[in-house]
């Protein structure tokens, strides 16, 4: 991998960066970035802007090496490429990876000095929440940078967590209707893999949807207070992917379908909120062929994106107007696994056909530069 030094020793008031431009195919920008007296490794990834500028969250997470940092980060950047075509918000695809363990390693310095390596790129990539960094964390990041979203303020969004599980939730009854003829979720089986704050909100909605819900997460704790609150099924973390259920719900993390795990399904449809849910492509084929219904996670995953875009339009955010685009998710599954089913392609290529036909072709393509309310409020 070819990398030359883009800027060494960047010096804010408060920060000395040192960020390096690593030449990564197919990708327009991925910046290692090192800020050793905050304690700060992160790498930054912009895979395509054709549409807008980048826009993807900042994933902190404790990676045993550099090298799988970058595969994380490579691949959810083209992921939010496809997630932003495919929604239509006039984004482009980017992702930001924090080396770090966010319950030891997370600190105020070492989310500025981050904050401020953002703040280099001028509005080229702008980032919000994701695993390991909930809206306090992004209210320090915009300490130092004005190119964030999700915050908690009248001109902003919020946490997008319960619009991510609205369309998933949204997305799990598109794929009902798909393989029972109803959208009805009563009486249902549903495995939610990860209670994190997508998953919670997710279980929440199942349960009020009638569904039986199944969970799994590594925090007994949280489990067994969902458990307690709703009245669901415990697994452990290693039984959920065989749970025998009608819709397995992969809402951790990424490269959970994979070639041991795929054999082993005992599910109807894959529905769930994670991202990078493939390990490879060539496992939606698979899935496919063991006829298993795969939503493609870059389409039903696509609420929170869908949210803190709207916080970036001229006229400024408004939660009914998210909620109805949200809302959308559900037809645009049901249009992918329409043309899964014309083409005989499996459901993940016909959504990225989709995509790469809207980004060939500027359909959705941002007109005016985004609004930053929250900077127009200050």
């Amino acid at each position: 991998m070819k990398s030359q030094v883009l800027e060494k020793k960047v010096v804010s008031a408060k920060h000395s960066l040192e960020i390096v431009s690593l030449n990564i195919e197919g990708y327009e920008q991925v910046l290692k970035v090192v800020d050793s007296q905050a304690g700060l490794t992160a790498i930054i990834a912009i895979h395509n802007t054709a549409l807008g500028p980048a826009l993807g969250g900042i994933r902190i997470y404790p990676y045993a090496t550099f090298d799988a940092a970058l595969k994380d980060v490579l691949r959810l950047a083209k992921g939010m490429t496809y997630k932003s075509a495919v929604a239509g918000v006039g984004f482009g695809g980017g992702k930001s990876v924090i080396i770090a363990d966010p319950k030891k390693n997370k600190t105020a310095q070492l989310l500025l000095a981050f904050g401020a390596a953002v703040e280099q790129l001028q509005g080229q990539y702008i980032c919000a929440e994701d695993v390991g960094c909930c809206v306090e964390d992004v209210k320090i990041v915009r300490k130092a940078t004005r190119y964030v979203v999700g915050l908690p303020n009248a001109k902003s969004s919020g946490d997008p967590g319960p619009f991510t599980a609205w369309g998933t939730y949204r997305g799990i009854c598109a794929t009902a209707k798909h393989l029972f003829g109803t959208d009805s979720l009563e009486g249902r089986t549903v495995a939610v893999q990860g209670l994190g704050n997508v998953g919670t909100h997710l279980v929440s909605n199942l349960f009020w949807a009638g569904a039986n819900v199944i969970v799994a997460d590594l925090d007994m704790i949280k489990a067994q207070k969902l458990a307690s609150q709703f009245r669901v099924r415990i697994a452990s973390a290693s039984e959920i992917l065989q749970a025998e259920c009608d819709i397995l719900a992969p809402c951790a993390m990424g490269a959970v379908l994979n070639n041991d795990t795929v054999a082993k399904l005992r599910c109807k449809a894959v529905a769930g909120c994670a991202n990078n849910q493939l390990l490879d492509d060539s496992h939606a084929d698979v899935l496919r062929s063991r006829g298993i219904l795969y939503a493609p996670d870059f389409v039903i995953n696509a609420g929170g994106l869908l949210n803190v875009a709207a916080e970036l339009e001229e006229e400024g955010y408004n939660p009914a107007l998210s909620r109805n685009h949200v809302n959308r998710i559900y037809n645009t599954l049901t249009s992918v696994y329409t043309i899964s089913d014309r083409t005989g392609e499996s459901t993940h290529d016909a959504a990225v056909a989709l995509a790469n036909y809207r980004i060939r072709y500027g359909v959705g393509k941002r007109v005016m530069p985004p609004t930053f309310h929250h900077i127009i409020e200050e």
